[in-house]
């Protein structure tokens, strides 16, 4: 029995108003073209960041907050009780938790730029009061949750990630004022590979098990891998942050074992997935989320590189900069442009009875202009990093921009499409 048709069955019933999830995803659309914006205006701060206020450190959160985390608490708003067939009990918080995470990642990311204490911390409580709602909601959902123990099992290491994430982040607003933290580098760097490899990341392997699969129409994936994959990276975070709290290079090279490892059984499991699947065709889309497994691959060999300090220029920004940018920012928009449509269609079905053609609702120009114009970014910004070029820095940035901006419009048409089948149903 293919994944797609073991949970589908009866979803309208659990599907949220349209208009919810759809707000997160274009939302996160504006803030990516804002964080290629706020890069092209910091670049020449790029290649040598190492932490601290200023444009940088406002386009990371604007990529971490305002794409990654906004796309995933929308999405997990909607398809979580889709897989779990657990319907949400009320939809007014998931509202609330929109107008608290829009707002602040906004003020966040602007006193990050302005290097403005109150900004920053304001802006700070407006998300974690969003990060708590998305936190209760989603940890009623998998509480109810028994027919995927595994993937709720990501969703709850997720959750656990994103509490430190959350309480670490307040602790480095606070500290950029009041300077009470003796390891203020070392923290940051736990809350940084917390929140990519923790929250997002987790996420990322969880719901892949559910969303390759259903896409590619695959079967179901085999389920004691899965949680070979989940025990290996909560396995990669703990040594990680026991070395870098106790400055211990031999368990940082035990965490890049693991973290390794759960990439391994996480790409078998992928392959296992296409491997299987009835669509022989995947499309642009899938093109994204394979050119993502490979960043991360070359996230954690840059990784390898910076601890066995290899001579590679400017190691710590290019590793995160592929991290952010090339594996999850990849993954994020290979699978976005395939939810989009899909929820719209699902949302159509439910008011007419007659779904319309996905390829009808996907508008395909501007998704080829965001490939080429994000595929190209990644590489001459990553030239640019390497050889601290700020020009190269600024052309990948304005590529990034310009994709960026495509992507967009197509979130804008698909939204179009959605509201003009509802007039016509």
């Amino acid at each position: 029995m293919s994944m797609a048709n073991s949970f589908l069955g009866g979803a309208q019933d659990r599907l949220l108003p349209a208009s919810i999830p759809f707000r997160f995803f274009l939302t996160a659309a504006v803030f990516h073209v804002l964080a290629w914006a706020v890069l092209l205006l910091g670049a020449e701060d790029v290649a040598l960041f190492r932490g601290g206020t200023g444009l940088t450190l406002a386009a990371i959160h604007l990529v971490t907050l305002g794409v990654l985390a906004m796309t995933a608490i929308g999405a997990s708003f909607q398809l979580l009780p889709v897989v779990t067939r657990r319907p949400l009990a009320r939809d007014w918080p998931t509202r609330l938790c929109f107008w608290l995470m829009a707002p602040g990642v906004f003020t966040l990311t602007l006193g990050m730029a302005l290097a403005g204490p109150l900004l920053m911390q304001a802006g700070a409580g407006l998300v974690c009061l969003g990060l708590l709602i998305f936190l209760v909601l989603t940890a009623d959902n998998l509480r109810r949750a028994s027919s995927i123990p595994v993937v709720s099992a990501h969703g709850w290491l997720a959750l656990a990630a994103m509490i430190g994430v959350a309480m670490l982040g307040f602790l480095l607003i606070l500290d950029f004022e009041l300077g009470f933290l003796d390891n203020h580098t070392a923290l940051a760097m736990i809350h940084m590979l917390l929140g990519s490899f923790g929250f997002m990341g987790l996420l990322v392997l969880g719901l892949s098990l559910v969303l390759i699969p259903m896409f590619a129409l695959s079967r179901s994936l085999p389920q004691p891998l899965g949680w070979v994959q989940a025990g290996l990276t909560t396995l990669a975070l703990a040594e990680v942050a026991g070395a870098l709290l106790y400055d211990n290079v031999i368990l940082l090279w035990c965490s890049l074992v693991a973290g390794l490892s759960a990439a391994g059984c996480y790409l078998w499991l992928m392959r296992t997935a296409l491997e299987s699947r009835m669509r022989k065709r995947l499309g642009l889309s899938f093109v994204l989320v394979r050119t993502s497994w490979a960043f991360l691959i070359l996230t954690l060999a840059l990784g390898a590189a910076w601890i066995a300090d290899a001579g590679i220029p400017n190691t710590p920004a290019l590793t995160g900069f592929i991290l952010l940018f090339g594996w999850l920012l990849t993954f994020l928009f290979g699978i976005l442009q395939r939810i989009m449509p899909f929820l719209a269609s699902m949302h159509a079905a439910g008011k007419s009875g007659l779904p319309p053609l996905l390829s009808d609702l996907t508008p395909e120009g501007p998704l080829k202009v965001h490939a080429v114009c994000h595929f190209s970014a990644i590489a001459v910004c990553g030239a640019g990093i390497v050889w601290d070029e700020t020009l190269l820095i600024q052309g990948g940035a304005a590529l990034g921009l310009v994709g960026a901006t495509a992507f967009l419009v197509f979130a804008a048409m698909v939204t179009r499409k959605l509201k003009r089948t509802d007039k016509t149903a």
